[in-house]
């Protein structure tokens, strides 16, 4: 059984649990994009229309957004490990509600359920804090950006294969690979308790950053009221949006526009696309966008990802054949893979040293409310056959986001 490790344990062995982390948070990510290209399929199954389905995305979103933070901040007193099991213990029977669904409302259930407890990530990214030195914390982050490459690679894939037997083989799988998650954390992650506020100093933040309350709009204004901080924030909500946008919409938008093999884009297909939008983005995270920002900078960078993110979005609605859908997603992947990266630290610099934890999480805020409202509009444009226009909104959140970039 795992033990505790005090503050002065991990000081020499502060990288040993980072293994265990990265198969925790890849296990995860894992499950989360098996289920991703599914549920709009799974919800339509049971009679949901394209409005329907966005709002139940939305709904998970919203349930995260107000229990994440009260997760967090437990975890500041509890510690990370027993949050974290709980957090993973909640997705799992999420998992199983939704495999043994027999209506709609019971699909509803397990996304509530899931979206309640869903601090997994946020939760990793926190313990990598409490066991990391503050020169080795941006390294010891990128474990959890190859965890995502490599899910968003390998889940889809997993899901359009296991789709063909049935939609809730790939459920089961993810299931289990939730449950392996938790075996991870219980057996191979040693406890480590966040320092103390006396030897932290008084009014220091935690490793991990103050954690802003849903509901302090305050903090968040305080934000937004300084100008080179408010514009990158703009620029990551245009981004935020528009990631929302396409992922939220693209199962229901493909199903609609798209044939294979003489019938129209299911979980398989849907699955294809997105393990290739994930083999572009390991592509990318794999070094060639360091080499992009010593060539551009960071912010001509941002300038080039808004305009690529754009015209793919621009294109996907234009788009009516497979070979056009994979050269428009393609262009819009490197806009928004290489535009997430590069605003964050952008807003980490414009921000006062010791407020980069409370603007990360500002960041994570913004997206999980990009996260509820982006789904409800993609759902009600689908509902209506306004295919096109669905891609022109990402578009021009793209589009808005370049704008904002020349008031600098």
């Amino acid at each position: 059984m795992a033990r505790t490790l005090n503050a002065a344990e991990t000081q020499p062995r502060r990288g040993s649990p980072l293994l265990p982390i990265f198969l925790i948070v890849m296990v995860d990510v894992l499950g989360l994009t098996i289920i991703l290209p599914l549920l709009p399929f799974y919800a339509e199954h049971f009679g949901a229309s394209p409005a329907l389905v966005g709002l139940l995305v939305s709904t998970y979103a919203a349930c995260q957004l107000v229990a994440g933070p009260l997760l967090g901040q437990m975890s500041d007193r509890m510690g990370r490990r027993p949050l974290l099991l709980v957090s993973q213990m909640g997705t799992f029977v999420g998992f199983l509600i939704l495999a043994w669904a027999q209506a709609l409302w019971i699909v509803f259930l397990a996304r509530i359920i899931d979206g309640l407890t869903a601090g997994n990530l946020s939760l990793a990214q926190a313990y990598i804090s409490d066991v990391t030195r503050p020169e080795e914390r941006a390294k010891s982050f990128g474990i959890i950006g190859v965890a995502f490459g490599i899910g968003f690679l390998i889940g889809p894939a997993i899901s359009g294969y296991l789709s063909q037997f049935g939609y809730t083989w790939p459920i089961f799988m993810a299931a289990g690979l939730s449950f392996a998650s938790i075996l991870s954390t219980y057996f191979l992650l040693p406890q480590v308790s966040p320092a103390p506020e006396p030897e932290r100093g008084l009014g220091t933040p935690p490793p991990a950053g103050r954690r802003l309350r849903v509901l302090d709009w305050g903090s968040y204004l305080k934000y937004f009221q300084q100008p080179l901080v408010a514009l990158r924030l703009w620029q990551f909500l245009s981004f935020a949006f528009a990631f929302a946008i396409f992922m939220s919409g693209f199962a229901l938008f493909a199903e609609r526009r798209y044939t294979w093999q003489g019938h129209a884009f299911a979980v398989k297909e849907v699955g294809y696309v997105f393990a290739y939008v994930g083999l572009l983005g390991i592509i990318l995270q794999g070094g060639l966008i360091g080499r992009l920002v010593k060539w551009l900078g960071e912010s001509k960078l941002v300038t080039t990802g808004f305009i690529a993110a754009t015209a793919g979005f621009v294109m996907i609605g234009l788009t009516y054949r497979v070979p056009g859908l994979l050269v428009a997603a393609g262009i819009a992947s490197f806009g928004t893979g290489v535009l997430r990266p590069a605003l964050t630290s952008l807003i980490t610099q414009a921000a006062g040293r010791d407020e980069q934890g409370v603007v990360l999480g500002l960041t994570q805020s913004l997206m999980s409310v990009c996260q509820i409202i982006a789904p409800a509009i993609a759902g009600f444009l689908i509902d209506r056959e306004l295919l096109t226009t669905w891609a022109m909104v990402g578009a021009g959140a793209s589009a808005v986001g370049i704008v904002i970039g020349r008031f600098k």
